[in-house]
């Protein structure tokens, strides 16, 4: 009997505690929500004809994109210094790498306080396109840009601080933006279409060969420009660039990485030196007085 009393007695003690214990857990967070933002509210010019088609999507990657658009990752406000970038991933213009070269860059640049923006372009390349690069997905770009700095004050950015990184494609349509000049015929079709559309600073990495040798460099933006040395596609046009913007008296800084090729994104490499390519980001990032925080204009 009392060998049942005391078993009685240990399982109450524990039910106790367990319970006690469970009443001191912090609540469970909640998983952060992400907003997708259509870039015109009424459909991008050119594209009624596949406007409700749906995106596809698998694993990494997503096509079939019609109606452009932007997912905002802004900066946790205890950390936001009031700068933004607009992602612009890479994919040949067939697909975009939408994770590896998407999302997980814009939680990166929220560790450094920055409010980032995905964008999801129209894609020149894939099999029954009628897009263009120099023109539709560089319209999506330059849209977007306009877009956050409309729209500003709602995330705390200061809209003299945002700038434009790219991937590859991406890259491409970066320079496009930033080191070229706007097609003259285009015409505001809203409040939005008279921002401006050119990035404040621009990061390239193993950008595409569009866009360069650039046409309009004396008023490109500072650059950060990163690839791979052995690099087939990307390589040369990194550097030709890079040398374009020191010629013309542009800030830029350049990193070629030895014996390294395309793609390595942040963590995709067995390479130490280009595993810390994120951090000499930030170093430059930091060195121009974009993450010294200061509040929105």
């Amino acid at each position: 009997m009392r060998t049942l009393f005391t078993a009685i007695a240990l399982l109450a003690s524990a039910t106790f505690a367990t319970t006690s214990l469970a009443g001191q857990d912090p609540a469970p967070e909640q998983p952060p929500r992400y907003t997708a933002i259509k870039l015109w509210p009424n459909g991008a010019p050119g594209s009624a004809a596949r406007r409700g088609e749906a995106e596809i999507g698998r694993d990494y990657w997503v096509r079939n994109i019609h109606d452009p658009s932007l997912l905002a990752f802004p900066a946790d406000v205890a950390n936001r210094n009031g700068a933004a970038i607009v992602i612009m991933p890479g994919g040949g213009h067939k697909l975009l790498v939408w994770t590896n070269e998407g999302t997980k860059v814009a939680t990166a640049l929220n560790r450094m306080g920055v409010t980032a923006f995905v964008l999801k372009y129209r894609l020149a390349n894939e099999p029954g396109s009628k897009y263009s690069v120099e023109g539709d997905a560089a319209d999506d770009a330059r849209r977007a840009m306009r877009w956050v700095r409309a729209h500003a004050a709602d995330y705390g950015i200061d809209p003299s601080r945002v700038g434009a990184m790219g991937f590859s494609a991406g890259g491409e349509l970066v320079s496009l933006i930033a080191d070229n000049p706007e097609p003259a015929e285009r015409r505001p079709a809203d409040p939005i279409d008279r921002q401006s559309a050119r990035p404040d600073f621009q990061v390239l990495v193993f950008p595409g060969p569009r866009g360069i040798p650039a046409t309009a460099i004396d008023n490109a933006p500072p650059a950060f420009l990163v690839a791979g040395s052995r690099d087939p596609c990307c390589a040369a046009p990194t550097v030709t660039l890079y040398e374009q913007l020191r010629k013309s008296g542009v800030s830029a800084e350049l990193h070629m990485y030895a014996d390294s090729g395309h793609a390595f994104n942040l963590d995709e490499s067995n390479r130490i030196s280009i595993l810390h390519w994120p951090d000499r980001l930030q170093d430059w990032l930091a060195d121009g007085g974009w993450l010294s925080p200061r509040p929105a204009k």
